[in-house]
Protein backbone atom coordinates (compact mmCIF):
# COMPACT_ATOMS: atom_id res chain seq x y z
CA UNK A 1 0.00 0.00 0.00
CA UNK A 2 1.49 3.58 -1.21
CA UNK A 3 1.75 6.75 1.18
CA UNK A 4 -1.12 8.73 0.42
CA UNK A 5 -1.82 10.32 4.13
CA UNK A 6 0.50 12.43 6.47
CA UNK A 7 0.43 13.80 9.81
CA UNK A 8 1.33 17.30 10.66
CA UNK A 9 1.84 18.05 14.26
CA UNK A 10 1.49 21.03 15.06
CA UNK A 11 0.15 21.89 18.68
CA UNK A 12 3.37 23.24 19.91
CA UNK A 13 4.06 26.39 22.29
CA UNK A 14 6.10 27.63 19.81
CA UNK A 15 7.78 28.85 22.82
CA UNK A 16 11.33 29.92 21.02
CA UNK A 17 9.06 32.47 19.38
CA UNK A 18 7.48 34.72 21.79
CA UNK A 19 6.08 37.35 21.76
CA UNK A 20 5.59 36.40 18.38
CA UNK A 21 3.64 33.11 18.68
CA UNK A 22 1.89 34.57 22.24
CA UNK A 23 -1.57 34.07 20.12
CA UNK A 24 0.13 33.30 16.81
CA UNK A 25 1.07 29.73 15.87
CA UNK A 26 4.59 29.29 15.21
CA UNK A 27 3.66 26.94 12.03
CA UNK A 28 2.26 30.32 10.50
CA UNK A 29 5.44 32.29 10.73
CA UNK A 30 6.10 33.55 7.24
CA UNK A 31 9.26 32.48 5.30
CA UNK A 32 9.63 35.10 1.99
CA UNK A 33 5.74 34.96 1.22
CA UNK A 34 4.74 31.21 2.59
CA UNK A 35 3.69 30.13 6.30
CA UNK A 36 6.60 27.37 7.49
CA UNK A 37 3.86 24.80 7.39
CA UNK A 38 3.04 25.17 3.53
CA UNK A 39 6.52 24.39 3.08
CA UNK A 40 5.84 20.83 4.44
CA UNK A 41 2.36 20.22 2.67
CA UNK A 42 4.20 21.30 -0.38
CA UNK A 43 6.92 18.53 0.16
CA UNK A 44 4.37 15.95 0.53
CA UNK A 45 1.88 16.98 -2.17
CA UNK A 46 4.94 16.64 -4.69
CA UNK A 47 5.18 12.91 -3.32
CA UNK A 48 1.59 12.34 -3.97
CA UNK A 49 0.16 12.54 -0.50
CA UNK A 50 -3.14 14.31 -0.59
CA UNK A 51 -4.43 13.23 2.10
CA UNK A 52 -3.15 15.72 5.63
CA UNK A 53 -3.65 15.18 9.38
CA UNK A 54 -3.27 18.37 11.03
CA UNK A 55 -2.47 18.01 15.53
CA UNK A 56 -3.32 21.40 16.74
CA UNK A 57 -4.35 23.14 19.95
CA UNK A 58 -5.59 26.35 21.00
CA UNK A 59 -5.01 29.67 19.07
CA UNK A 60 -4.12 27.03 15.97
CA UNK A 61 -6.83 28.49 13.89
CA UNK A 62 -5.60 30.53 11.37
CA UNK A 63 -3.84 27.27 10.25
CA UNK A 64 -7.02 25.82 9.12
CA UNK A 65 -8.36 29.52 7.58
CA UNK A 66 -4.75 28.96 5.50
CA UNK A 67 -5.59 26.30 3.41
CA UNK A 68 -9.04 27.09 3.37
CA UNK A 69 -11.01 28.89 0.89
CA UNK A 70 -11.54 32.11 0.81
CA UNK A 71 -14.34 32.81 -2.00
CA UNK A 72 -13.76 37.10 -1.10
CA UNK A 73 -10.24 36.78 -1.88
CA UNK A 74 -10.75 34.31 -4.79
CA UNK A 75 -13.69 36.69 -6.57
CA UNK A 76 -11.37 40.00 -5.95
CA UNK A 77 -8.65 38.62 -7.84
CA UNK A 78 -10.48 37.46 -10.56
CA UNK A 79 -11.91 40.41 -11.06
CA UNK A 80 -8.58 42.56 -10.64
CA UNK A 81 -7.06 40.14 -13.52
CA UNK A 82 -4.53 38.96 -10.92
CA UNK A 83 -4.43 35.31 -12.22
CA UNK A 84 -0.83 34.46 -11.27
CA UNK A 85 -2.50 35.26 -7.19
CA UNK A 86 -5.22 33.57 -7.88
CA UNK A 87 -3.24 30.01 -9.35
CA UNK A 88 -1.59 30.50 -6.62
CA UNK A 89 -3.45 30.19 -3.38
CA UNK A 90 -5.44 27.51 -5.10
CA UNK A 91 -2.19 25.44 -5.89
CA UNK A 92 -3.32 23.16 -3.05
CA UNK A 93 -7.30 22.85 -3.38
CA UNK A 94 -6.98 19.37 -4.45
CA UNK A 95 -5.67 18.41 -1.02
CA UNK A 96 -8.11 16.81 2.09
CA UNK A 97 -7.10 18.48 5.33
CA UNK A 98 -8.44 16.93 8.65
CA UNK A 99 -7.89 19.05 11.77
CA UNK A 100 -7.70 17.45 15.47
CA UNK A 101 -6.83 19.02 18.81
CA UNK A 102 -4.30 17.41 21.06
CA UNK A 103 -5.71 18.99 23.93
CA UNK A 104 -2.38 18.87 26.08
CA UNK A 105 1.10 19.47 24.02
CA UNK A 106 2.32 15.84 25.90
CA UNK A 107 4.75 15.49 23.11
CA UNK A 108 5.78 14.28 19.32
CA UNK A 109 4.03 10.87 20.24
CA UNK A 110 1.33 11.54 21.76
CA UNK A 111 0.35 14.04 18.62
CA UNK A 112 0.36 10.82 16.37
CA UNK A 113 -1.40 8.60 18.36
CA UNK A 114 -4.29 11.33 18.04
CA UNK A 115 -4.31 10.49 14.45
CA UNK A 116 -5.10 6.79 14.57
CA UNK A 117 -8.85 7.25 13.99
CA UNK A 118 -7.58 8.99 10.26
CA UNK A 119 -4.76 6.56 9.29
CA UNK A 120 -6.28 3.75 10.39
CA UNK A 121 -4.38 0.91 8.77
CA UNK A 122 -2.29 2.31 6.41
CA UNK A 123 1.45 3.21 6.15
CA UNK A 124 1.61 7.25 6.93
CA UNK A 125 4.35 10.05 6.57
CA UNK A 126 4.88 12.24 9.45
CA UNK A 127 6.96 15.73 8.40
CA UNK A 128 8.39 18.95 11.65
CA UNK A 129 7.16 21.69 9.84
CA UNK A 130 10.06 23.43 11.62
CA UNK A 131 12.50 21.17 9.84
CA UNK A 132 12.42 22.70 6.23
CA UNK A 133 14.03 20.88 3.70
CA UNK A 134 15.23 23.06 0.24
CA UNK A 135 13.17 22.49 -2.33
CA UNK A 136 15.60 20.68 -4.98
CA UNK A 137 15.99 18.07 -2.45
CA UNK A 138 14.23 15.12 -2.29
CA UNK A 139 14.35 13.50 0.92
CA UNK A 140 10.44 12.54 1.41
CA UNK A 141 10.29 10.83 -2.19
CA UNK A 142 13.46 8.81 -1.50
CA UNK A 143 12.28 7.68 1.80
CA UNK A 144 8.85 6.90 0.54
CA UNK A 145 10.67 4.53 -2.40
CA UNK A 146 12.99 3.20 0.28
CA UNK A 147 10.18 2.00 2.11
CA UNK A 148 8.05 0.79 -1.11
CA UNK A 149 11.44 -1.60 -1.30
CA UNK A 150 11.37 -2.91 2.12
CA UNK A 151 7.92 -2.28 3.74
CA UNK A 152 9.54 -1.37 7.19
CA UNK A 153 9.20 2.12 8.85
CA UNK A 154 11.92 4.88 7.72
CA UNK A 155 13.02 7.77 9.53
CA UNK A 156 15.48 10.60 8.38
CA UNK A 157 18.93 10.89 9.67
CA UNK A 158 21.27 13.47 9.81
CA UNK A 159 25.11 13.44 10.71
CA UNK A 160 24.97 16.65 13.64
CA UNK A 161 27.79 17.46 15.81
CA UNK A 162 28.90 16.23 18.76
CA UNK A 163 27.88 19.42 20.34
CA UNK A 164 24.00 19.46 19.65
CA UNK A 165 23.56 15.88 19.48
CA UNK A 166 21.49 15.97 23.23
CA UNK A 167 19.12 18.17 21.19
CA UNK A 168 17.77 14.89 19.34
CA UNK A 169 17.04 11.29 19.01
CA UNK A 170 19.87 9.12 18.15
CA UNK A 171 20.16 5.64 16.28
CA UNK A 172 22.87 3.26 16.75
CA UNK A 173 22.91 1.15 13.00
CA UNK A 174 24.36 -1.49 10.65
CA UNK A 175 24.70 -0.04 6.89
CA UNK A 176 23.20 -1.81 4.55
CA UNK A 177 23.32 0.67 1.49
CA UNK A 178 24.51 3.98 0.33
CA UNK A 179 22.53 6.55 2.87
CA UNK A 180 20.43 3.32 4.54
CA UNK A 181 21.19 2.00 8.15
CA UNK A 182 18.99 -0.89 9.60
CA UNK A 183 18.96 0.12 13.16
CA UNK A 184 19.64 -1.53 16.42
CA UNK A 185 19.23 0.56 19.20
CA UNK A 186 17.66 4.25 19.68
CA UNK A 187 18.07 6.54 22.58
CA UNK A 188 16.34 10.29 23.22
CA UNK A 189 18.31 13.20 23.68
CA UNK A 190 21.58 11.36 24.95
CA UNK A 191 24.46 13.45 26.56
CA UNK A 192 27.58 13.52 23.99
CA UNK A 193 29.31 11.05 25.66
CA UNK A 194 26.49 8.84 25.97
CA UNK A 195 25.66 8.52 21.96
CA UNK A 196 25.46 5.63 19.92
CA UNK A 197 26.47 7.20 17.16
CA UNK A 198 26.55 11.25 15.36
CA UNK A 199 23.08 9.91 13.35
CA UNK A 200 20.38 12.42 14.77
CA UNK A 201 17.28 11.57 13.31
CA UNK A 202 15.11 14.74 11.82
CA UNK A 203 11.47 15.53 11.22
CA UNK A 204 10.52 13.37 8.74
CA UNK A 205 9.15 9.41 9.05
CA UNK A 206 7.59 7.03 7.06
CA UNK A 207 5.67 4.50 9.70
CA UNK A 208 3.24 1.81 9.67
CA UNK A 209 0.29 1.65 11.74
CA UNK A 210 1.86 -0.73 14.41
CA UNK A 211 3.58 2.28 15.58
CA UNK A 212 -0.42 2.88 17.00
CA UNK A 213 -1.25 -0.18 19.59
CA UNK A 214 2.63 0.93 20.86
CA UNK A 215 1.71 4.32 21.53
CA UNK A 216 -1.37 3.45 23.06
CA UNK A 217 0.28 1.95 25.86
CA UNK A 218 3.69 3.45 26.42
CA UNK A 219 4.33 5.41 29.50
CA UNK A 220 5.64 9.07 29.33
CA UNK A 221 8.92 9.52 29.03
CA UNK A 222 11.43 12.83 29.43
CA UNK A 223 9.97 15.73 30.55
CA UNK A 224 6.32 14.06 31.16
CA UNK A 225 5.79 13.61 27.55
CA UNK A 226 5.43 11.19 25.08
CA UNK A 227 8.52 10.53 22.90
CA UNK A 228 8.30 9.04 19.26
CA UNK A 229 11.53 8.02 19.04
CA UNK A 230 10.66 5.69 22.62
CA UNK A 231 7.56 4.00 20.75
CA UNK A 232 10.25 3.61 17.98
CA UNK A 233 12.32 1.80 20.10
CA UNK A 234 9.79 -0.60 21.77
CA UNK A 235 8.85 -0.87 18.13
CA UNK A 236 12.26 -2.30 17.04
CA UNK A 237 11.85 -5.17 18.82
CA UNK A 238 9.33 -6.67 17.15
CA UNK A 239 9.82 -5.74 13.37
CA UNK A 240 13.24 -3.81 11.30
CA UNK A 241 13.26 0.22 10.94
CA UNK A 242 15.17 1.70 9.26
CA UNK A 243 16.99 5.40 8.92
CA UNK A 244 18.35 6.95 5.33
CA UNK A 245 20.85 9.39 6.20
CA UNK A 246 20.18 12.72 4.11
CA UNK A 247 22.47 14.86 2.89
CA UNK A 248 20.93 17.82 1.52
CA UNK A 249 20.16 21.14 2.71
CA UNK A 250 17.84 21.19 5.80
CA UNK A 251 16.49 24.38 8.31
CA UNK A 252 16.22 24.13 11.74
CA UNK A 253 13.29 26.88 11.68
CA UNK A 254 12.06 26.41 14.89
CA UNK A 255 15.49 28.01 15.91
CA UNK A 256 15.99 31.35 15.43
CA UNK A 257 19.17 31.32 13.57
CA UNK A 258 17.67 28.45 11.67
CA UNK A 259 14.60 30.53 10.90
CA UNK A 260 16.67 33.78 9.83
CA UNK A 261 18.89 31.34 7.50
CA UNK A 262 16.13 29.46 5.93
CA UNK A 263 14.70 32.99 5.01
CA UNK A 264 17.72 34.56 3.42
CA UNK A 265 18.01 31.53 1.27
CA UNK A 266 15.08 30.88 0.61
CA UNK A 267 14.42 34.48 -0.47
CA UNK A 268 17.94 34.07 -3.02
CA UNK A 269 15.74 31.08 -4.51
CA UNK A 270 12.44 33.30 -4.92
CA UNK A 271 11.99 34.81 -8.32
CA UNK A 272 9.99 37.60 -6.59
CA UNK A 273 13.04 38.87 -4.60
CA UNK A 274 15.96 36.65 -5.41
CA UNK A 275 17.28 40.05 -7.59
CA UNK A 276 17.15 42.86 -5.37
CA UNK A 277 17.71 40.64 -2.14
CA UNK A 278 20.69 39.41 -3.09
CA UNK A 279 22.44 43.38 -4.17
CA UNK A 280 21.10 44.44 -0.93
CA UNK A 281 23.24 41.45 0.87
CA UNK A 282 26.04 42.30 -0.81
CA UNK A 283 25.60 45.99 0.01
CA UNK A 284 25.40 44.70 3.57
CA UNK A 285 28.60 42.80 3.33
CA UNK A 286 30.20 45.65 1.97
CA UNK A 287 29.16 47.85 4.78
CA UNK A 288 30.24 45.33 7.38
CA UNK A 289 34.10 44.66 6.22
CA UNK A 290 34.26 48.73 5.82
CA UNK A 291 33.01 49.15 9.70
CA UNK A 292 35.40 46.49 10.76
CA UNK A 293 38.28 47.12 8.62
Amino acid sequence: MGVKKAILPAAGLGTRFLPATKASPKEMLPIVDKPMIQYAVEEAAACGINEFIIITGRHKRTIEDHFDTVYELEENLKQKGKDTLLEEINRLSHLNFAYIRQGRPLGLGHAILRAWPFVKDEPFAVLLSDDIIAPEDRLLQEMINLYNEIDCPVVALEEVPTEEIHRYGVIAGEKEGENVFRITDLVEKPEPAEAPSNLAIIGRYILTPDIFKVLERMKPGKGGEYQLTDALKDLLRRRSIYGYVFRGKRYDAGDKFGFLQATVELALRSSAVSEKFRSYLIEISERLKTEHS
